[in-house]
């Protein structure tokens, strides 16, 4: 498998996020849209890997569910990439403390509510889905949640950085994690002790390619991390399921407990691994549904099925 979205889905979303960011703030929300209509036009025309990835992704989610409730043409591309580059603009809104966080609807916050009281951390499960930051953020204004969010990419440092010059005082920490070697986990698994959750997205392959389980996703095989299994396994921690959605003008936020903890015994692991993908797999397509353009993977996440 090649990791495709190293190269293809990031490129540029540092810089991009900073500079949606400026142009809002001096410009305002509709003549920001005005703005970035032709740039995202231009991006979808030039960015062929892109658009074909999006075509892919939306032709298989209507065959599968009928979401969009027609066959997906260039516009649905046009609207999918636009509410990425959207998002991107909300992330920086929402770090700088100028997103409208009243806004937002919740389900499930009982599960975090409790998890803060009690003082137990845990893994979050999430997906490139929606926009963690407006979560983040809020959460870490009003509750005190630090989060900790692992990537695959050098770009964290970067992503880091803009944070920090929009917000000085931000608790986000974006790790950048290549090796769950024991050093890793055992750094890991104090941080989760002392009640912070580890943030890992189960639908972004290692860039090398390797340590991948394939379930069903939309009809067809996708190939799927093993890493965030491991590591809930790692932790011995309660996993929750957790996905920020568009909703109008703003964020439904969930939350689902999905584990109370991964047990992976020696004899039987392979099954065991494929049985949770399986499970995260199915949640992941019903959010699809729920909300088609919302999944931001522009690479083809079905290369090698």
């Amino acid at each position: 498998m090649s990791a495709g979205w190293a190269q293809a889905s990031e490129v540029g979303a540092v810089t991009g996020m900073w500079l949606m960011y400026q142009v809002n703030r001096v410009l305002g929300r509709w003549p920001f849209r005005v703005v970035l209509a032709p740039v995202v036009l231009y991006y979808v025309l030039k960015q062929r890997l892109a658009r074909s990835a999006s075509r892919t992704y939306l032709t298989r989610l209507e065959v599968r569910t009928g979401a969009l409730g027609h066959q997906p043409g260039w516009l649905d591309t046009f609207r999918h990439v636009r509410l990425f580059a959207e998002t991107l603009l909300d992330k920086a809104l929402a770090v700088s403390g100028r997103y409208r966080f009243e806004a937002m609807t919740f389900e499930g916050r009982e599960v975090m509510v409790d998890s803060l009281a009690q003082k137990r951390g845990g893994l979050l499960l999430t997906s490139h889905l929606g926009c963690l930051e407006v979560l983040r953020t809020a959460a870490e204004r009003r509750v005190g949640l630090k989060l900790n969010v692992l990537v695959h990419t050098r770009h964290a440092e970067r992503f880091n950085s803009v944070l920090r010059r929009l917000d000085p005082s931000t608790e986000v920490n974006l790790l950048q994690v290549t090796d769950f070697n024991p050093a890793v986990a055992a750094m890991l698994a104090e941080r989760v002790g002392r009640g912070e959750f580890i943030v890992i997205a189960g639908d972004r392959v290692p860039v090398d390619g390797r340590n991948v389980v394939k379930a069903p996703f939309l009809g067809h095989e996708a190939s799927f991390p093993v890493g965030p299994w491991v590591l809930a396994h790692a932790l011995k921690c309660q996993v929750i399921f957790l996905a920020t959605l568009h909703r109008g003008a703003s964020y439904h936020v969930r939350f689902e407990r999905f584990r109370d903890k991964v047990e992976l015994p020696r004899a039987s692991r392979d099954a065991a691994v494929r049985e949770l993908v399986v499970d995260y797999a199915q949640r992941l397509e019903a959010l699809c549904r729920q909300s088609p353009y919302d999944w931001f993977n522009f690479y083809d996440f079905w290369a090698d099925e």
